[in-house]
């Protein structure tokens, strides 16, 4: 049984994470500050979550399909909403490397939880959306005492899954994140921006500023603008 390290009230949204793992600057603006700036990125985002928590359950088959699960995990400290997890029948019973499976209230027969999360768009080059699928599959794997061994996203652009084996490698960035983001909480500081290409899709490109506040004059410049000595 996982060991409760954070209390119910210092539990961190998941989607931190991936805003914390895109860029810390980011994330403080966001979490600590309440700055945000929509723009077509996040709002057809937004549309495609909403539309992923329109029905609250649905049976297909073999699949049970749970839409809008609230998570939590107090070993990690975070707490989200699962855009879906589907619970697939287990007809493996018996071989030994049958996945966890779990009990469903008034369904026969064991289930297998797997998550997914929808996002608009085309895969990232970073992990920062299998950062925040594996939090949720965490989360998931500490309330129903069972192991999730692979979850899938969704994108919006190709229309099609991913799936996401969730590995040692992906399991501990992201439990690293989610000690780094309750470290960054604590200490309350905004990071200085840092300009890099990413920057550019950023929604809060135009409020951060990183090509215009991360240029910082060398001290030689200094002094010689401020004793009004031109530049050699």
């Amino acid at each position: 049984m996982a060991v409760a390290a954070f209390a119910e009230d210092e539990l961190l949204p998941i989607s931190a994470l991936q805003h914390l793992a895109f860029c810390e600057r980011q994330w403080a603006l966001i979490h600590l500050e309440g700055v945000w700036e929509e723009n077509r990125l996040t709002a057809e985002g937004r549309v495609l979550h909403d539309r992923a928590h329109q029905t609250e359950t649905e049976s297909r088959g073999d699949v049970r399909i749970a839409r809008g699960l609230r998570l939590r995990s107090l070993r990690l400290g975070l707490t989200g909403v699962a855009d879906v997890v589907e619970f697939h029948r287990c007809t493996s019973a018996g071989q030994p490397d049958m996945p966890a499976t779990v009990r469903l209230p008034g369904a026969r027969g064991l289930w297998v939880p797997f998550p997914v999360e929808y996002k608009r768009g085309r895969p990232k080059p970073g992990p920062y959306d299998e950062i925040q699928l594996c939090a949720q599959a965490l989360c998931l794997e500490e309330m129903l005492g069972v192991s999730i061994r692979s979850a899938a996203l969704f994108y919006g652009k190709p229309m099609r899954r991913t799936e996401v084996v969730l590995g040692d490698s992906l399991r501990e960035q992201t439990e690293r994140l989610a000690l780094r983001l309750h470290e960054l909480t604590r200490l309350g500081v905004t990071p200085a921006p840092v300009y890099e290409k990413k920057c550019d899709s950023c929604s809060l490109l135009a409020l951060c500023m990183p090509k215009r506040l991360s240029k910082r004059p060398s001290v030689e410049n200094y002094i010689q603008s401020a004793m009004g000595e031109p530049d050699s």
